[in-house]
């Protein structure tokens, strides 16, 4: 057995921080950053920018542009949208097996979702039909033809069954979005807008997936990791117990934080350079809450659905990273029309330093140009920070 490496929470953080792509330099392009990190969530909210562009901004700064990002996914098809991420298309054949794969998860959903295209397998005929003669289409472009409605007790059952079937069909990997109009998206026959990739072996797709979310997550709990959308491939305990006997994943205890933990073998032996950032409250970095709060010192919860009057910190909470310490939080919104960046509240953490505020101001400075602002309304600062 594998004595595991003991690395003291400072160096823990570092190996976290380098692993997201979050330390120096910034990195230059887009394509090789989503591989790296295998994906980026998407969402909607825009209260400064929508999550994905701020994940690629905090790695990339002011060189990142949203057209380059929609130019690889719509025209050079580099990037592919799939349950709500962006994926690196140089991972399709290991994301088909949740494609083959699906419906998979809950029993009783399974059941609904193989009973239901049963049921419709007209209608999915008629949908295929009409993006192989037509495409591409929005869903509104398309006739509600269910035999039996969608019908699971939720928001989307009225008079959504096209949407569903389209979400679907794009799980299986039968049609792809292959654009936006405005909030609507553009669907087409997954064969026209992808390459034509066969799965890869659920072995082989195991073991890439392993390796790949160790050396993003980092400090990472093996039980966290080697995941599709639908769940662990097979193989993926095998695929884990094989990385560590060789050296590739190597178990670690860092002071102060529980449970089991691995790393990759190249992130322990990476020389680390900081730098001074902001995190979309979706960032990976923060994603495990337990884990952020536990190795960073840094309790952080989402509020975009806490009613205001009951909200700690704000709305759309951006983090401010500065090299491997959580030092404070904004709470940002970006006036469009008057082309202002409106900081609401800034807030420092208790063991900031007035040293921390003008990185994180120039880094705040740096969203705000990036955004198009022409200013940015300040509050009264923190009194470390004043």
């Amino acid at each position: 057995m594998v004595e595991p490496t003991h690395l003291s929470r400072r160096r823990a953080r570092q190996i976290a921080v380098s692993g997201q792509l979050l330390d120096a330099p910034r990195r230059t392009d887009i394509v090789p950053t989503v591989e790296a990190l295998g994906e980026v969530q998407m969402d909607p909210t825009s209260a400064v920018a929508r999550t994905e562009h701020l994940v690629l901004w905090s790695r990339l700064g002011s060189r990142f542009r949203v057209a380059e990002l929609e130019r690889l996914l719509w025209e050079e098809r580099a990037l592919f949208e799939y349950w709500a991420h962006i994926l690196p298309t140089s991972d399709l054949a290991m994301h088909r097996v949740s494609m083959r794969r699906y419906p998979e998860g809950d029993a009783s959903r399974r059941v609904y979702v193989r009973d239901w295209l049963r049921a419709n397998d007209a209608f999915r005929r008629y949908v295929l039909r009409e993006l192989r003669r037509r495409g591409p289409l929005r869903a509104r472009d398309l006739e509600n033809r269910a035999a039996m409605g969608w019908r699971t007790g939720g928001w989307n059952d009225e008079g959504q069954s096209v949407p569903m079937l389209m979400d679907i069909l794009w799980h299986q990997g039968k049609v792809m979005i292959v654009g936006r109009d405005g909030q609507q998206r553009i669907w087409d026959l997954a064969e026209r807008s992808l390459p034509d990739v066969a799965a890869k072996p659920p072995v082989e797709v195991a073991r890439e997936l392993a390796e790949r979310d160790a050396r993003a997550g980092a400090i990472a709990s093996p039980d966290k990791i080697g995941f599709l959308f639908d769940g662990p491939p097979p193989a993926r305990d095998r695929a884990i117990q094989a990385l560590l006997a060789e050296g590739i994943l190597v178990p670690i205890v860092v002071d102060g934080l529980r449970g089991r933990w691995v790393t990759h073998r190249e992130l322990l032996d990476t020389a680390f350079r900081g730098r001074t950032t902001l995190l979309s409250p979706f960032d990976d970095l923060i994603a495990d809450r337990d884990r952020t709060e536990r190795l960073f010192d840094f309790r952080f919860r989402l509020e975009i659905y806490v009613p205001k009057a009951k909200r700690e910190y704000g709305y759309f909470v951006l983090p401010i990273l500065r090299g491997d310490r959580l030092v404070g939080r904004i709470d940002p919104l970006f006036d469009r029309k008057a082309r202002v960046l409106r900081i609401n509240a800034v807030h420092a953490e208790v063991d900031a330093k007035p040293s921390d505020w003008p990185p994180a101001k120039r880094a705040i400075d740096d969203l705000a140009a990036w955004l198009g602002a022409d200013d940015v309304a300040w509050p009264r600062l923190p009194a470390v920070w004043r």
